[in-house]
């Protein structure tokens, strides 16, 4: 027979458990930092946040974790907590999509924590900007859909960038329905990203067939737009809801159920193996017959899993075209390495954008 515990007595347990957790967090800080000087002191001045570090740390403590708490969020917790331990050290400044709301800044906030700095811009071009002059650390910008596929203007701007990813996240989007009316009927026009508006475009087919769907440059400016004619609606997440006050006519309008959207992190760092990474590279090949086998043989050759092709214009040549893979693994992984340097010999140009850890939470 269980013994039923007194109320009073679990909430002193509860109490003395807390002041010992509480003890603990600023043993933690007080050694993050110490952490920020031993790296002054070694002459480092850029950013201490470390994708490559944080990632094994998160994985340790899914395998540490021995529950009740799910292993997601353990390390969400731990997320936070590292968050501000390197905020201590040194703030940390990431560039997004704007204005607030954005499914763009919640990529951010689960992937750096909330005790970052985020910074909004107007259009990816702005973000890879921001990172590359300095006025940034990092920056995160939307890669690819599980609806819609790639985002193109991401993919071309590694073209002429030097920024490398520096890390992965993975947002699960729902779409919500947002107005200052009160019901469906009322709504004249819905705004939203291109995105959002195609991976919501059979709901709105049948939902508000002859409305017009307007695109502007983010989900979070749709709401600010709605928010100022209560005949207008949005496409958008629940957070820009609360941001501009719209209310809720329609949750998770989304045509797929697992819909998701991948985000990577930019910047100047080349995270060093962690042995649960991917690296996504950039191939050229010219125009000629059995391009893509020279492109696919490397790696069959070597065993590398490769997760990902996209082809996209050169904007070099008529029906020229550039490839960007992503594969499994690391550029400093032997066998990685070895496909590399085989491919390098078979193609036209090979751009490395970067060997960063797979997406922890």
């Amino acid at each position: 027979m269980t013994t039923i515990i007194p109320l009073p007595e679990l909430r002193e347990k509860i109490d003395a458990i807390d002041r010992q957790i509480l003890t603990l967090i600023n043993q933690r800080a007080e050694c993050a930092v110490e952490v920020a000087r031993t790296k002054q002191a070694a002459g480092e001045t850029g950013s201490f946040y470390r994708p490559d570090r944080e990632a094994q740390v998160l994985r340790r403590i899914r395998e540490l974790n021995p529950g009740p708490l799910a292993a997601d969020t353990a390390a969400h917790l731990f997320r936070e907590l590292m968050s501000a331990c390197l905020a201590l050290e040194k703030p940390l400044e990431v560039a997004y999509l704007g204005p607030q709301g954005t499914f763009t800044q919640q990529a951010v906030l689960k992937h750096f924590g909330h005790a970052v700095k985020d910074v909004p811009f107007a259009t990816f071009h702005d973000i890879f900007k921001a990172v590359e002059n300095g006025h940034c650390q990092f920056g995160v910008v939307p890669v690819e859909n599980s609806t819609e596929g790639v985002i193109a203007h991401t993919l071309d701007l590694f073209m002429d960038s030097t920024l490398q990813i520096c890390g992965e996240v993975e947002i699960r989007v729902h779409q919500n329905l947002l107005g200052k009316m009160a019901a469906i009927g009322e709504i004249k026009e819905v705004y939203s990203h291109q995105q959002s508006l195609a991976q919501c475009r059979q709901w709105l087919a049948v939902r508000l067939p002859g409305i017009p769907c307007t695109a502007v440059s983010s989900n979070a400016e749709a709401a600010r737009l709605a928010a100022a004619d209560s005949r207008k609606a949005a496409i958008a997440g629940m957070a820009a809801a609360e941001l501009y006050g719209l209310n809720s006519i329609e949750k998770n309008i989304e045509d797929e159920a697992d819909n998701t959207t991948r985000f990577i992190v930019i910047g100047q760092q080349q995270p060093v193996s962690t042995g649960a990474d991917k690296t996504s590279i950039l191939v050229s090949v010219g125009n000629q017959p059995g391009a893509l086998h020279k492109i696919l043989a490397p790696f069959a050759e070597y065993g590398i899993s490769m997760t990902h092709i996209e082809s996209r214009p050169s904007r070099q040549a008529l029906w020229e075209y550039v490839f960007f893979i992503d594969i499994d693994g690391h550029r400093d992984d032997p066998q990685v390495a070895n496909a590399l340097t085989a491919l390098q010999n078979n193609v036209k140009m090979l751009k490395i954008l970067g060997s960063y850890p797979r997406a922890v939470i």
